[in-house]
């Protein structure tokens, strides 16, 4: 007799056949050659010419060289025969909020230096910082001086909490960190520092480079109405070096500090044009302006470009067909131009059924870590995107033997539009840069290698053409790859449970193991069922519920998989149980959730789109909640919040999703509730 082991070995073996069979010829093809086209037809230097360009006035990262770039780009666009090219312009006044999110307010700067005055040291040691030698010498929003600037003692500031600094009489003094000084702004500001000389990096290798402070709020990420112009500038790990060893030595150091900046109602634009397609709807690409950096994020914005410009060429030779959606680039600033993009085109949004978020290096192309690596969706939003982009991916890099990785969601940058109030799945690219230049004054052109920049141009091309174009046998096929990708994500769900089963030596260890494989497996059933399903967005609604129809077996299958995992679970559970001595059979043992009463009584209801910064309570005032901005706790509940499934729900799925937490659950959602950001439908 076969034992249970090979019994189960058979079962697997008679199922992977249909587990893993292939997709259907016809649109798989299409893709095949859809890349190959676009391969071929790619100007890698064109997109480099786009990247030194947008990097020689976002470098500056002020409001009116912003402007700069964004006419750059609309000429560019209307050169390369997009349709549709605008200028949009958001307010910039540090007042008007779109979803949660405070518009900054703009900023121009005309000079910055800072020097040593006390005591002597060298000519060429003197001048540590110089805005018009080296832009990123200051702070973004950093404060002016008054005419004829300031002198003022630099007290170092140690790596205290920052309610220890808040607590410190830094009158009259800048206060020299080695923490990037925006995280701490607050208790700077309560500390009367006149600011703040920013020592901090993340590659201290760098001797010579100059992280870029780009944050100032003084509760958040931008400069609004109300934040406090603290001085803010930033020098090397070298001047930093100098300055320890000057106040180690002479137990005082002072400083001339000169900044002509100043504030005011102006915008921050962004720029969108078109490739457009035949009928009503659309497919997005996201790249990002106004930041400081050739590789983060000139080369996004280059990289979207080219594709664009690649693909018209391509649809205007005849060897594509102009695609049933149109395709639209959106060229903004980071977080700020896709909020007010959204808010004001929200019809527009409706009509979106996709979109592809290019927030990237493209690095020295053999060296290690800059291989792109694919972020999916929020797990509340599992779409076939996900399985689509490692399609892309597979297809692409597996010609040019360059490996790729994938990645789940991940929070920061605007992938967020899965947002179930948004409704746009999204995908996400990011490289590393192989050194370590992020926001720092080391990423220069030099840097990018056309080659990186080249397969992240096609990568996107075939993405969004593909998308655009596609119809019901395409749709099809997707959901295909998204069924194929599910069996692997079951699989992957249940076999750290399975040698942790092998392992266990108590009931109560192999109780609690057996819920917690069955609760993954149910999740993970869930989340690919719904991606196979999400292609009938691909389709008119006059086809939808067909579509539905011919897809059910696909989930079918799919629950049918999971099934079986969650009897090997069975089975090894069983034997591990015989194997140690048990008596009788192993219950699964669900977790105490000390919330559980509490929270199954509470139905939270979003009332905007997006996530919430916080950017207009002070840290110090957020009862130990972190910012909603970038925390992925938080975030992940939010989006699991739909105004239906009550918060014991929403803690179950957001710990699926993350993993275990203490995070207090009910505790934050009653201070999103008490400050406006939410209500309770039900209760308290």
């Amino acid at each position: 007799m076969l034992s249970k082991f090979c019994r189960v070995l058979v079962l697997i073996l008679i199922f992977a056949p249909l587990a893993f069979s292939a997709p259907p010829a016809g649109p798989a093809v299409e893709l095949q050659t859809l890349i190959q086209d676009v391969r071929a037809e790619m100007l890698p230097e064109q997109a480099m010419e786009y990247m030194r360009n947008i990097y020689s006035t976002d470098r500056w990262f002020n409001f009116s060289k912003f402007q700069q770039t964004a006419d750059y780009l609309k000429l560019q666009m209307q050169n390369i025969a997009l349709q549709q090219v605008e200028i949009g312009t958001p307010p910039a006044d540090g007042v008007t909020q779109f979803g949660f999110w405070t518009m900054p307010l703009a900023w121009d700067v005309k000079e910055a230096k800072l020097e040593i005055v006390e005591p002597q040291v060298p000519a060429d040691l003197r001048v540590l910082c110089d805005y018009r030698k080296v832009p990123t010498s200051l702070g973004e929003w950093s404060g002016p001086t008054p005419p004829g600037g300031i002198t003022a003692e630099v007290v170092e500031v140690k790596d205290w909490p920052a309610e220890k600094i808040a607590q410190m009489d830094l009158r009259g003094k800048l206060a020299l960190t080695d923490e990037n000084p925006a995280g701490i702004k607050w208790a700077l500001v309560k500390a009367h520092a006149l600011g703040a000389i920013n020592t901090g990096t993340e590659n201290p290798s760098l001797r010579d480079g100059r992280q870029w402070v780009n944050a100032w709020g003084d509760n958040g990420w931008a400069f609004i109405k109300g934040s406090t112009p603290l001085i803010s500038f930033s020098i090397t790990p070298r001047e930093a070096d100098l300055l320890r060893g000057l106040l180690a030595r002479n137990g005082k150091v002072r400083v001339r500090a000169v900044v002509d900046s100043r504030y005011y109602n102006g915008v921050y634009p962004y720029t969108t044009g078109v490739i457009p397609g035949t009928g009503p709807e659309e497919v997005l690409a996201l790249g990002h302006t106004a930041e400081q950096g050739a590789e983060d994020n000139a080369t996004g914005v280059a990289a979207l470009m080219e594709a664009m410009a690649t693909l018209n060429r391509l649809i205007a030779s005849g060897k594509l067909p102009r695609p049933r959606r149109t395709i639209r680039i959106l060229a903004m600033p980071e977080m700020y131009g896709s909020m007010p993009y959204i808010a004001n085109h929200r019809d527009r949004i409706k009509r979106t059924i996709a979109a592809w978020c290019l927030d990237t290096p493209a690095g020295v192309y053999d060296m290690q870590g800059t291989e792109y690596t694919f972020y999916m969706n929020p797990e509340v939003a599992s779409s076939y995107t996900d399985a689509f982009i490692l399609k892309v991916a597979e297809e692409y890099f597996s010609s040019i033997h360059r490996p790729w990785h994938e990645h789940p969601f991940m929070t920061g940058t605007d992938s967020y539009l899965g947002d179930p109030t948004i409704g746009v799945p999204t995908v996400w690219a990011y490289s590393g840069s192989g050194v370590e230049t992020h926001h720092n004054s080391e990423d220069t052109p030099d840097r990018v290698d056309s080659r990186s920049l080249r397969d992240i141009s096609g990568v996107s091309a075939a993405y969004l053409y593909y998308l655009a174009n596609a119809g019901t046998p395409q749709a099809v096929w997707l959901a295909g790859v998204s069924q194929t990708r599910g069996y692997r994500q079951i699989l992957d769900s249940v076999s750290p449970f399975l040698d942790q089963i092998a392992d266990a030596g108590s009931q109560e260890e192999l109780g609690s193991l057996f819920q917690q494989a069955f609760d993954e497996i149910d999740y993970s059933v869930g989340r690919q069922t719904q991606a196979v399903g999400s292609v009938v967005r691909l389709v008119p609604p006059s086809e939808q519920q067909a579509l539905q129809a011919s897809l059910a077996p696909m989930s079918k299958e799919l629950i049918e998989f999971g099934n079986r995992q969650a009897e090997r679970v069975r089975i090894a559970v069983a034997e591990r149980a015989r194997l140690v001595g048990i008596r009788g059979p192993v219950q699964a043992i669900a977790a105490s959730e000390p919330e559980a009463a509490v929270a199954s009584r509470i139905v939270v209801k979003r009332k905007s789109f997006g996530t919430i910064p916080l950017d207009q309570i002070p840290p110090d005032q957020r009862e130990g909640y972190p910012s909603g901005a970038w925390a992925g706790i938080p975030i992940s509940a939010l989006y699991w919040c739909d105004g239906q499934r009550n918060l014991e729900q929403v803690i179950h799925l957001t710990k699926m999703e993350m993993g275990p937490t203490r995070f207090d659950f009910v505790g934050y959602f009653r201070f999103l509730r008490d400050h406006g950001f939410v209500e309770f439908v039900k209760g308290k």
